[in-house]
């Protein structure tokens, strides 16, 4: 039994000899296996890397790749590929969470769109464009695309965030006096006509100067009924002293 065992490690090791010595300089690996110095060992499965390497008499030993990193192939490596963070300070999320078998996506957070991607993921985003106060949004922003911006027309408005400028509002036909012109960023600001105003003052004037009146014959009645009292004591008293 341990002669015929002999016979075949003897056979094997004279059989890789061979190929080696047939190869020379060329040697060419299986495409599921990987070339480390003049062995051609298995590939670990995806999801997987290699501990250590094949040798004559013995297979390619693989471990799993650890968390947060990941290996998406078959492959000869030492190391798994680490995952791609998603980061929030940069606009973006998580779409699809790392495995160990393929790696994150990424897409842009709500108010950003995507600046540069790869593959499926994005790696690159901005806010989105803020239109200035005469501009109405024309298109909105997505995820992959910025908002579009476009100007007022002669006799509407935007403060910037309306999807459509508004029309100055007319005073006239509300039957208001126009107090402060509309501008591409404002509405037209209305009022009170004058002709209302000045009734309202005359009105009020008038009021005034007849309270007033009154009160001026309440004062000076008053002052003659006082008087009156004061002469017919005086009377009375001289009466007295006459009589």
């Amino acid at each position: 039994m341990i002669i015929n065992i002999s016979v075949k490690t003897l056979f094997h090791s004279s059989q890789i000899l061979m190929i080696r010595v047939f190869r020379g300089n060329t040697l060419t690996c299986h495409p599921a296996e990987y070339q480390t110095g003049n062995e051609c060992c298995p590939m670990c499965p995806a999801g997987n890397r290699v501990r250590t390497d094949c040798t004559e008499f013995r297979s390619s030993s693989c471990l799993p790749c650890m968390e947060g990193t990941f290996m998406n192939h078959p492959t000869g490596l030492k190391q798994c590929y680490r995952c791609t963070n998603c980061d929030p300070g940069s606009g973006l999320r998580i779409k699809k969470s790392c495995t160990t078998t393929s790696d994150a996506v990424c897409e842009a957070q709500g108010g950003f769109y995507c600046t540069d991607s790869t593959k499926n993921s994005c790696v690159a985003a901005e806010k989105h464009t803020r239109c200035q106060p005469g501009q109405y949004i024309s298109q909105k922003g997505t995820a992959s695309k910025d908002t579009v911006c476009s100007d007022c027309r002669d006799a509407t408005f935007s403060d910037g965030t309306f999807t459509s400028c508004q029309p100055h509002t007319q005073c006239e036909s509300e039957n208001l006096q126009l107090i402060k012109a509309g501008t591409a960023a404002s509405d037209a600001e209305c009022g009170e006509r004058n002709s209302l105003k000045v009734t309202v003052i005359v009105i009020c004037a008038v009021v005034l100067l007849l309270v007033i009146g009154l009160v001026v014959v309440l004062v000076l009645n008053r002052r003659k009924h006082v008087a009156g009292k004061i002469c017919v004591q005086s009377k009375k008293m001289l009466s007295w002293f006459n009589g």
